[in-house]
């Protein structure tokens, strides 16, 4: 049976959506109104719009560190994740999750900031779901690096061996927070994951339309009792593992950052104690070899998720433009509910003082 064609413009908005979300997160948190660390979803869009849009009722969702966009394509107010972020009792979990531990019972949603928990959690799900609910499935969401946790590829066997609905996404940037994941990772992913013997299929994770197709495969797969699969899909994050990412900052201001580290790094490399001469230049050639390449990722071009979907619909400037104010304007409000909501709690804050 062939896989349908995806509903573009459904697409593009839900990215959209995700898209203006982030950017608003990420100028809350600027702002320092989010306390903490933000990993954002950024350059994720077309990955989970492509593969979150096609679920259906009693479908499961294990979420990793950046679960902002499954979670509001599935379904969850963008003010309630905003407010969570806050720390707020009237967030998503009342504020005791942060933006990495999230939970959506009536999405059938969770996420974990513990790298390669998506795995046992999708396995977890996935049982359940051939025995209360067939015919739905579970997904796993994680980065490259986590493929080497050992409870990530316990999740493969187990999922394999019991033939589960369970869907393993895949999202590979190459680099494990500072570390190219090339350095330590052996071997293929493709490999590993068809070692096994999960259906495996890898593909351009900044194309939704690739994505979707892909997706749409391994569902029906899951679906008819086919059992799991390994989806792989390459993608970037203009903002690095999380805001401030000092990789992205040397990056993007080279001068003034290289200004204020240059000090150290030069101390460190000339000291007359410690690690031979050799492997501390070699350790400040990987360094300069890392901020390469971050720059490079820095420059979105084709690989923005985005700007590829908006050039593949087939509809006027101005039916787009619709959509572009629509979301923008939905984005706004939920900010400013949010916002709204904050300022009130600081009144009542300073009431209850007096």
């Amino acid at each position: 049976m062939p896989v349908a064609s995806p509903d573009l413009p459904l697409l593009y908005r839900q990215m959209l959506r995700s898209r203006l979300f982030e950017e608003a997160v990420r100028d809350l948190w600027q702002a320092g109104r989010i306390p903490g660390e933000m990993h954002l979803g950024l350059g994720e869009e077309a990955i989970c719009a492509g593969v979150v849009m096609q679920l259906q009722s009693g479908d499961a969702m294990a979420l990793d560190h950046r679960a902002t966009p499954p979670l509001l394509m599935r379904g969850v107010a963008p003010e309630r994740l905003i407010r969570e972020f806050m720390g707020a009792p009237d967030g998503l979990c009342g504020g005791m999750g942060g933006h990495m531990h999230l939970f959506a019972p009536e999405h059938l949603a969770a996420s974990s900031g513990i790298v390669g928990a998506a795995g046992p959690t999708a396995v977890g799900f996935a049982l359940a779901a051939r025995q209360l609910r067939p015919g739905t499935v579970s997904l796993a969401f994680f980065g490259e690096g986590a493929v080497n946790q050992g409870m990530l590829m316990e999740s493969f066997n187990l999922a394999a061996v019991w033939k589960l609905p369970v869907l393993f996404i895949c999202k590979d940037d190459n680099l494990a927070i500072t570390t190219a994941s090339d350095s330590v990772t052996a071997g293929r992913l493709a490999d590993r994951a068809q070692g096994f013997g999960l259906a495996y299929h890898a593909t351009d994770g900044s194309d939704v339309t690739t994505v979707w197709r892909a997706a749409a495969k391994a569902l029906r797969r899951a679906r008819g009792g086919g059992g799991p699969s390994f989806l792989h899909f390459k993608c970037r994050h203009p903002e690095g593992h999380f805001l401030g990412d000092p990789l992205v900052q040397i990056a993007r201001q080279p001068g003034d950052q290289l200004r204020q580290m240059a000090p150290s790094l030069f101390k460190a490399a000339t000291r007359g104690r410690g690690a031979p001469v050799t492997r501390r230049v070699g350790s400040l050639a990987t360094i300069s070899r890392l901020v390469g390449r971050t720059a490079l990722k820095a420059v979105w071009g084709r690989y923005d998720p985005l700007a590829q979907c908006r050039k593949q619909l087939k509809m006027s400037p101005d039916r787009v433009a619709a959509i572009d104010q629509a979301v923008r304007g939905e984005i706004e409000t939920a900010v400013a509910i949010a916002a709204e909501t904050e300022r009130e709690q600081r009144t009542d804050d300073r009431d209850f003082v007096r």
